[in-house]
């Protein structure tokens, strides 16, 4: 499911998947134009994905995309609207998969040794070129 900003209905914030809501029909949860992409599906037995590689391609990114697929245990994600104001809490538990785009987001672990992936479109230059902790934006 795809989360529209409240302010900018235009803006995408992040996209959620639950587990139980995976179908053999491929489900893309990001847009084409945004840098992280992201889908899912159930899979059959024997089927197959002919081998290949990507080309090279120069692409442009001006904000940090990021995704957690959580494998075990559970949180309750908080997530933020363009306006730095709640927009939502949802519990993420193992199997579920968000992808977050233009909301701020955190949030607290409720089950010890919680285990996910976290992805994130790169490169990587720390923290200072990377965030603004929303309870310093004035």
């Amino acid at each position: 499911m795809r989360y529209y900003s409240k302010i900018d209905d235009t803006v995408l914030l992040f996209s959620v998947i639950k587990m139980q809501d995976i179908t053999e029909q491929r489900l893309d949860l990001s847009p084409v134009e945004n840098s992280l992409q992201a889908s899912a599906k159930i899979l059959k037995k024997d089927i197959e994905f002919r081998a290949h590689k990507h080309l090279p391609l120069d692409r442009h990114t001006t904000r940090t995309e990021e995704a957690w697929v959580f494998l075990k245990g559970s949180v309750m994600a908080t997530f933020y609207d363009i306006d730095d104001t709640v927009y939502d809490q949802i519990v993420l538990e193992a199997g579920d998969c968000a992808v977050v785009y233009n909301a701020g987001h955190s949030f607290t672990v409720l089950e010890d040794n919680t285990t996910l992936y976290e992805f994130k479109n790169g490169p990587y230059y720390g923290v200072e070129k990377d965030k603004v902790f929303l309870s310093e934006v004035k």
